[in-house]
């Protein structure tokens, strides 16, 4: 066990990433051995020490299998693991809640944040070998065959927002959420330096209508093998439009009829062609690739930007919001000057007591209809987050 606030190791970021000094990270294990990383809030009143996970495991299940659709050239990766995971456990047995009498739980001891490999991942545990992990192994995945299979390589990790057992990110700190965001920061770039890893995805869901399990208030990390069909597909609209459509993008916004509100780093608006009936997306000012390379100063802006946008929305109803908090960020070997960061939270609620299922068009084809006009979904979501600061 070691605790660290530089970027020195495997817990912490590359050497090109920015870490705030004011959070400690506190990297150790867990009885099966995979790894726990302790994030503590700057403001933290936990104890130095952490606890040691005494319990017996299983051995962890191997890799799942990879198969690809030849119709669409995308990776299925075949995780029959997953299909034994805990469903909407009782505040007693819930397993990101800190260990105690009777709660064998995944975390030992009590933390602000806490961060570990998913005990049944999609991707990994194992990771690709470093002679087979760069362009050409990209390369190799692109290519169309018929019943074609590959390890689904990766890591996924589970992020934990807070001890307790119910919320969600919007109902954190300011320092609280500057804390999670780092972690957000640190891991990207610890993740995109593991071999065969080309992309890595934080996300929230948030919400049984969403199909979430466990109501702790917590996030995952999903560390990719290949590059996603979403992205796949945003790099064939930059090489339609130019390098330069997350800019041109930006400027459009920033002062049009969807935005929702600007800060010194970041900006809020709903797309001008929203899918989702709630659908909002977060750019940052700056071209940066990845939460990896955003700076503290940006990182402190989106603390309270986030949580405000987050608040807001819960207000639109008398009942919290489901939503997916998506981080889009580029692929980790290619094209980061031109893929930006970019938060999509999206919410299927058209109504307090309604909500929007993907029918034939949007199930089948891919082919979308959207319920409301962008234009008075940003009315209603800037009447919704106000003014007032998080």
């Amino acid at each position: 066990m070691w605790r660290v606030n530089d970027s020195n190791d495997t817990a912490g970021a590359t050497s090109a990433t920015p870490v705030d000094p004011r959070i400690t990270v506190t990297s150790t294990r867990l009885a099966d051995g995979r790894e726990l990383i302790y994030f503590d809030d700057a403001d933290s009143t936990l104890p130095a020490e952490r606890g040691i996970d005494e319990r017996v495991l299983d051995p962890r299940p191997a890799n799942a299998q990879m198969r690809q659709d030849p119709l669409t050239g995308e990776w299925v990766s075949i995780a029959a693991a997953r299909q034994n995971r805990v469903f909407l456990p009782p505040a007693d047995l819930d397993p990101l809640a800190p260990q105690r009498p009777g709660n064998p739980s995944e975390i030992p001891s009590n933390y602000d944040v806490a961060v570990f490999e998913n005990r049944s991942p999609s991707f990994g545990p194992e990771l690709a070998a470093p002679d087979a992990a760069g362009a050409d192994a990209l390369t190799e995945l692109r290519r169309v065959g018929l019943e074609r299979t590959h390890p689904s390589f990766g890591r996924c990790e589970v992020v934990c927002f807070s001890p307790e057992h119910e919320g969600s990110f919007g109902t954190q700190t300011v320092s609280r959420a500057r804390t999670v965001i780092e972690a957000w920061a640190q891991r990207t770039a610890a993740l995109s330096a593991l071999p065969g890893v080309q992309q890595v995805f934080p996300f929230e869901n948030r919400g049984q209508e969403i199909g979430v399990t466990l109501g702790h208030p917590h996030g995952q990390i999903y560390s990719y093998p290949y590059v996603t069909p979403r992205t796949e597909r945003l790099l064939g609209s930059i090489d339609a439009y130019g390098s330069t459509l997350f800019a041109d993008l930006l400027d459009r916004e920033r002062n049009g009829p969807r935005a929702l509100f600007s800060g010194e780093h970041w900006t809020a608006f709903v797309p001008f062609a929203a899918r989702w009936p709630i659908e909002v997306h977060l750019l940052p000012h700056r071209h940066v690739p990845d939460l990896a390379e955003t700076t503290l100063a940006e990182r402190d802006e989106l603390a309270s930007l986030y949580l405000r946008l987050l608040r807001g929305i819960d207000r639109l109803y008398d009942t919290p919001t489901p939503y997916i908090a998506a981080w889009h960020q580029a692929p980790v070997h290619e094209r980061r000057d031109e893929v930006r960061l970019m938060l999509q939270l999206t919410s299927p609620r058209r109504a307090a007591d309604k909500l929007k299922y993907l029918a034939g068009s949007e199930a089948a084809m891919g082919a979308w209809i959207g319920d409301v006009t962008p234009e008075s979904q940003a009315e209603a979501l800037r009447a919704a987050i106000g003014t007032d600061e998080a």
